[in-house]
């Protein structure tokens, strides 16, 4: 098959190295234009286009895919397939045609659960015990299409945000190479969403980073890791923010102190109380600093009894 593939942060990448080792021809790479990035804000190409260019495969980065001139462009790739993940825009319906078999794509839920923006951290926000990857038929809305194939992956207790999406990367990469021939050869039927157990991802915004301590341990534990590595979750100690990366629920059941309150504290983690349970912090970041251990953080300084939060 001619493929197009569209996709622009990291978790593309490894999808996109696998189908240029099968005998599939890419013959264009689609990602979201350069965006200005670090203190200087110079223009930085994202993670597909660099790995487009390493392949010397011909990149297109336009705005919109709503104008003529990119809508002709695309047709005279002549594309049979169109796979796209973590694309970062919009196809309109006058692409989803234009491939002779179509656009699928690869996204990182078990649909029709946390169709969005944010399936990862909506995930683990939530508690769920499991994700994976659904390979779908694109079709106009947001995550609409008939799902084609599913892999599964199991949610431990120490999985991140970040460990996640390296995880589910890897699966989708390996969930598109099993599912292209049968692609090409029409063999792959598709099953509809059922309308009854659609849940939404929302975009994740900075201001959900900031813990209550109100709210039980386990709750606060699911929050760290989904804000892991992105925006990371954050409370307040001595009137600075303290940025909390890692943490566990702690095998005592409460705490006679307001939450918040530091109520014990030594090299496996920093306790917390909260509205239901303790919460155990085990790798965090001052301003300016690295995230740290528990052991290294109170090396030279202690947090027993102090309360964290926007009191403290």
């Amino acid at each position: 098959m001619r493929v197009v593939y569209a996709g622009t942060p990291e978790f593309a990448v490894p999808a996109l190295e696998a189908l240029l080792q099968t005998s599939h021809e890419v013959v264009a790479v689609y990602t979201q234009p350069d965006r200005p990035a670090g203190r200087g804000r110079r223009l930085r190409p994202g993670p597909v286009k660099q790995k487009a260019l390493e392949y010397g495969l011909p990149v297109e980065q336009p705005a919109t895919l709503r104008d003529d001139a990119a809508l002709e462009r695309l047709r005279a790739l002549a594309p049979d397939l169109m796979v796209v993940a973590a694309y970062g825009l919009i196809l309109p319906r006058e692409v989803l045609p234009i491939p002779r078999l179509g656009c699928v794509n690869l996204h990182a839920s078990l649909l029709p659960r946390w169709r969005g923006a944010a399936p990862i951290q909506r995930a683990l926000l939530a508690g769920d015990r499991e994700t994976g990857i659904t390979l779908m038929r694109m079709a106009e809305g947001l995550d609409t299409g008939d799902m084609l194939r599913k892999t599964r992956c199991p949610i431990g207790a120490e999985d991140t945000a970040g460990t996640l999406h390296d995880t589910l990367a890897r699966q989708g990469a390996e969930l598109l190479v099993s599912a292209l021939d049968d692609l090409a050869a029409g063999r792959l039927g598709g099953e509809p969403q059922d309308p009854q157990q659609v849940t939404y991802a929302e975009k994740l915004h900075k201001a959900e980073a900031v813990l209550d301590w109100q709210l039980a341990a386990a709750a606060l534990d699911r929050r760290i890791r989904a804000f892991n590595p992105w925006p990371v979750a954050q409370t307040r100690w001595r009137g600075e923010p303290l940025r909390l990366w890692m943490s566990t629920v702690a095998p005592q059941a409460h705490a006679d102190a307001p939450p918040g309150t530091v109520v014990a504290e030594g090299p496996e983690g920093i306790d917390v109380a909260t509205g239901d349970g303790v919460l155990r912090v085990t790798r965090l970041q001052l301003p300016g600093g690295r995230p740290l251990t528990a052991r290294e953080f109170l090396n030279g300084r202690s947090l027993q009894g102090e309360r964290l939060g926007d009191e403290s």
